[in-house]
């Protein structure tokens, strides 16, 4: 049960570009909403309640995300992961072409997105040596978010003390 600050930390360590950093803004909703359109199909009413892989996905994400030693945090991320999930139910019940189309098609793009960004860092998806990278995505997007708001200048003090500052790397000084 690793803390938020621990797992911030970590995950910054593979994103310290400002521009990698940029691209997580993009790329990270993008991923998010496009599982969730996957995982919206197929929908069972359980007790009156429409449920959905998706909804059980976000429901263990958001227990994993309140539990992490920082209510608010947990909190946000929860709510903008929601919003996004709410978003993914819609698309995917418009057809199996939009349903595949809205989530291969965002899935990918996400992805390449992210490629891009960490092709400006110059290191490689911090899932790729922890697969709970995966799950601090979303943390760390919502959190470098209510950081830009002055949200937790001692946590985002922290992180940059272990981890150092976010620079435009000089891709011109790359042999």
């Amino acid at each position: 049960m690793r803390a938020a600050t621990d797992l911030l930390s970590q995950y910054a360590a593979y994103h310290r570009d400002q521009r990698n950093i940029a691209s997580h803004f993009i790329g990270v909703p993008m991923i998010v909403f496009a599982v969730g359109v996957l995982l919206a199909r197929p929908a069972f009413v359980l007790g009156g309640l429409a449920l959905s892989p998706a909804w059980i996905a976000f429901g263990l994400a958001a227990a994993w995300y309140l539990t992490r030693g920082s209510l608010m945090l947990g909190l946000a991320v929860s709510a903008c992961v929601g919003v996004l999930m709410l978003a993914a139910h819609r698309v995917a019940y418009g057809g199996i072409g939009s349903w595949l189309g809205w989530g291969v098609g965002m899935f990918v793009a996400g992805w390449l997105i992210q490629f891009v960004g960490h092709w400006y860092e110059g290191k490689k998806p911090a899932f790729v040596d922890d697969l709970v990278g995966l799950l601090v995505g979303p943390m760390f997007v919502t959190a470098e978010a209510m950081f830009m708001l002055g949200w937790n200048k001692r946590l985002l003090a922290e992180i940059e003390r272990r981890t150092g500052p976010t620079v435009l790397r000089d891709l011109a000084k790359i042999a």
